[in-house]
Parts: structure tokens; C-alpha cells; sequence
């Protein structure tokens, strides 16, 4: 999760919406409520179709030992309830506690506003997967009539970046699960969708998981038409590499959404992180640096 000192750059006013980052910063500064637990109902426009049970249980156990440290942000509806504006794992965990109320900070926000902080606070906390952020980044352009410049400045990411997002809604809806579930990579998604044809990148897809393909090795398949012929990789020495190292790229790969390899040597060793494009490396960066890359 990004920091008090580290959030996202965000546009139009938003940095102050989110609220305050603790609860003592939102009573000092008079703006501390308390809303009941079951007054609130779940944000409209929330991106995250699914949130992690355990996840959500770890959550919860943090907060009983150690209470909530930053309030929650919600708007107030009618007939005394709220919607919740950011926040909303936090909520589900007090109501997994039992909390009959929570502390919260009230805003008066529209519609458009609801579902950009939403999609800010799970980018902030890389919560979401590429296709619930693209889905997200579609349904302000839809609902709110905002270009892909518009949503870039709203949510602090690079027009390009918001661009590459969308592409993934070209992909079939198999394909977008297995991007969803980080089977596949969001360079394995571009590389299938230079095929044009939803029937052919289903397919090619499939092969990718079952042979685990690098991103490269689905572009010469995608290219050639060929069937791959996956074979492990292998260290100077001719050894299979560790499973530690293999668990280690897993995660990065996941994580940064391109290949990785790893070559350890001793203590030492060597990371390598593949792109693909200009607009891949700048996406890289933004999420290891935690902002657009201005450079």
C-alpha cells in the first residue's frame, strides 16, 4: 500500500477527498464521525469484483488487535444511510468484528467522483486486477463521458497507460479471466491481441498456461502459427533453477506483469525485468516507482 507521504498523484482535488490518513489527524482536523455498521452499503462503483476472504480475515484481525487506524471516507445518502466512498475491506471487517459503528469522514461527492476514488484507493494499494482496472478506467469514459486523457489525470496514471489497460477489454471473456487470475500476464494479453480473432487467441491462450509460455515465446507463436515446444529453463551449469528462485520470479511476474528472470549467484545475482514497448516500460516503472515516471 502506498504511504501517508506516498499516494498517488491524483487530479482535481481529489488528494483531499480521500481524507484524512489516520483517525487522530481526522479528529484533530474536526472532521471525525461515527456511522453505524449496517447504515452503510457497499460503493456503486466499486471496481473489485471479488475481494479475498483471507485477505479480508487478516484484515479483521489487525483491526481487533490495534483498532482502525484510518477512518473510513462515505457519502450520506437517504433515510440515514451512506454509501461507502473508500474503504470498503475496512468496513467488511468490522462487520466480520461484530462493530456496531465505525469512524468515518463524511463527503459530499457526485456519482463520477464515487467511482474515481474507488478506482484510486485499489491502485494506490494495487488491489485490483488489470481487467477490473480497465473496467474501471471503461465505465468513467461510458458513464461520465471522460476522454482517456480526462481519466489519466483523475486517477494520477499516463494516457498511455490507460490506453494499454482498455485494450484488454478486446480480449474474449475466457482470456480476460486468465488475465484476471494472473494465469496470464498483461504482455501475454498484447501479444494475443495482435491476432484479431477472439476464437484464435482463446486457443493460443490455453497453450500459454498449459506450456507456460514467456511473453516472447507466445509472440513467435502468435507470429509463426507454430506449435511451442516449452523446455526448462536451464542455468550455466546446466541445473534446473531452485524453486526459490522460481517462486521468486513467479511473484514478480505477477506483480509487474511482464517476464523476469532471476540468476542468483551465491548471495548475490542478477534481475532482469523484460518490456516490450515505450509505454510498457513507462507502466514498469510507474509501479515500482509508485508514480509516473516524469523522466
Amino acid at each position: 500500500m502506498t504511504g501517508a507521504g506516498g499516494r498517488r498523484r491524483l487530479g482535481r482535488g481529489l488528494e483531499a477527498l480521500l481524507g484524512p490518513t489516520t483517525v487522530e489527524e481526522a479528529r484533530e482536523e474536526g472532521s471525525l464521525t461515527h456511522v453505524p455498521v449496517d447504515a452503510l452499503r457497499p460503493n456503486p462503483y466499486q471496481p473489485r469484483r471479488v475481494f479475498d476472504e483471507s485477505a479480508l480475515s487478516e484484515l479483521a484481525e489487525s483491526m481487533r488487535r490495534s483498532g482502525l487506524l484510518q477512518p473510513i471516507v462515505a457519502r450520506a445518502g437517504e433515510n440515514g444511510e451512506y454509501d461507502v466512498v473508500a474503504g470498503e475491506r475496512r468496513w467488511r471487517a468490522a462487520q466480520q468484528l461484530g462493530w456496531t459503528e465505525i469512524a468515518a469522514v463524511v463527503r459530499d461527492v457526485d456519482d463520477r467522483t464515487l467511482l474515481t476514488l474507488a478506482l484510486v484507493e485499489n491502485l494506490q494499494r494495487d488491489a485490483l486486477s488489470p481487467i477490473d482496472e480497465a473496467r474501471g478506467y471503461q465505465r468513467l469514459i461510458g458513464e461520465f463521458k471522460v476522454s482517456q486523457a480526462e481519466v489519466g489525470e483523475l486517477v494520477g496514471r499516463n494516457r498511455s497507460t490507460v490506453a494499454n489497460a482498455l485494450r484488454l477489454l478486446k480480449l474474449p471473456a475466457s482470456v480476460q479471466q486468465l488475465v484476471h487470475s494472473a494465469a496470464l500476464s498483461t504482455g501475454h494479453a498484447r501479444a494475443l491481441l495482435t491476432l484479431n480473432d477472439p476464437a484464435a487467441m482463446g486457443e493460443f491462450a490455453v497453450t500459454a498456461v498449459e506450456q507456460d509460455l514467456s511473453v516472447r515465446e507466445v509472440e513467435e507463436l502468435v507470429r509463426g502459427g507454430r506449435e511451442a515446444k516449452r523446455r526448462p529453463r536451464r542455468t550455466r551449469g546446466g541445473k534446473a533453477p531452485d524453486p526459490e528462485v522460481r517462486r521468486v520470479e513467479d511473484a514478480l511476474r505477477k506483480r509487474l506483469q511482464t517476464d523476469v528472470r532471476v540468476t542468483a549467484r551465491g548471495n548475490s545475482g542478477r534481475l532482469t525485468i523484460n518490456y516490450y514497448s515505450h509505454d510498457d516500460l513507462a507502466r514498469i516503472l510507474e509501479m515500482i516507482l509508485g508514480q509516473a515516471y516524469e523522466g
